[in-house]
């Protein structure tokens, strides 16, 4: 949190737009067959021949969906592609080509244009997918990414939000709430910083939260799991503004209700105790913390029996008829109404 003084600053303006362009974009390779013209002229060219195109796009703002306080730039640059990328794999899609746009104030000198840059070149390398073009401009209101991910999928491997139904198991990768009580314990040290700035942070009790705040990662790995394991999920969205808001997407799209049950909600021991530290019920930020980028997603209830048991998926409840409605059903076996509390872009 303490930063360098004597940190070298080339000006941005030395460059000049396309200068800067060269210079950002020089370590970006080629790997897909599908690019067939990357970089360097007025559009990317792609060629898909069979396959289905994906698209998804995010933007991310300083202020409102990140805090360079404690967000490092090459963290976000990786993490602007991993929230993307995400969005891709949620259609059961393979991520390959990205956009990068970038707009920035003149307190950005070009070396942490470079840290930015080198975060959404490692990302780029990690996820296979080729950088093939995007724009830069100038910013009064501080750093503003913008991500497009492409992807590619055969139709019949595609999955939509509209398509669970009534007797599907709901089902959900990995751990939730994580990323969420990882922000917190940033934003406590934070604070803790500005009063003291002599008191550096121990961050080590809060490791697994902290990574799952500024370095995510996007489950590619989903979709080869579920085709070894032959299920191939009737509904599909990845959980970046909470569980509950992710579910409640699914079955209004569905047209279909759903009971989650709190007793299967996969839960790292690190979070559990975060949360008892924060005096902050877990279960409520599991279904309302967002940014985990863990993937949710409906199963025909005949593929109980592929799926069960397996250390990548947890069964967390199922789909029921539209007029049962949307709930969650306590330890003690009592019905609540689940209502979307996760992240708002646009809340006051």
């Amino acid at each position: 949190m303490i930063e360098d003084k004597n940190q070298q600053r080339t000006s941005i303006a030395q460059l000049g737009e396309f200068g800067l362009i060269e210079h950002l974009t020089r370590n970006f390779d080629v790997t897909q067959e599908s690019t067939l013209k990357s970089i360097g002229d007025d559009a990317a060219v792609l060629d898909f021949k069979d396959k289905k195109v994906v698209v998804s796009t995010d933007l991310l703002i300083e202020g409102v969906h990140f805090d360079l306080a404690y967000m490092p730039l090459k963290h976000l640059g990786y993490k602007s592609v991993v929230v993307n990328v995400s969005d891709i794999c949620a259609m059961n899609a393979k991520p390959t080509q990205i956009t990068v746009s970038v707009a920035v104030s003149n307190r950005f000198p070009l070396e942490a244009l470079d840290e930015l840059f080198e975060g959404i070149t490692h990302a780029a390398k990690e996820y296979k997918v080729d950088v093939i073009g995007g724009d830069t401009t100038s910013s009064q209101k501080g750093l503003i990414i913008s991500i497009t991910a492409i992807g590619e999928a055969d139709e019949d491997e595609l999955v939509y939000r509209n398509g669970a139904k009534q007797t599907d198991l709901l089902v959900v990768t990995g751990d939730i709430g994580a990323a969420y009580m990882g922000l917190q314990v940033l934003e406590r040290e934070k604070q803790v910083f500005q009063v003291n700035p002599n008191n550096q942070p121990d961050l080590d009790p809060y490791t697994y939260l902290v990574e799952r705040q500024l370095k995510p990662e996007a489950r590619k790995d989903v979709r080869t799991l579920l085709h070894a394991l032959d299920i191939k999920p009737t509904a599909m969205i990845d959980i970046s503004d909470g569980l509950s808001s992710e579910i409640i997407h699914i079955c209004k799209q569905s047209k279909v209700g759903c009971n989650l049950y709190e007793d299967k909600l996969p839960l790292d021991p690190q979070f559990i105790s975060t949360c008892e530290e924060f005096n902050i019920d877990s279960t409520t930020v599991a279904i309302n913390g967002g940014e985990d980028y863990e993937l949710l997603f409906t199963i025909d209830i005949n593929d109980f029996d592929k799926i069960k048991g397996n250390p990548n998926f947890s069964i967390i409840g199922h789909m029921a008829e539209e007029n049962e409605g949307i709930h969650l059903v306590t330890r003690a076996n009592t019905k609540i109404a689940l209502k979307a509390r996760g992240w708002d872009a646009l809340s006051e």
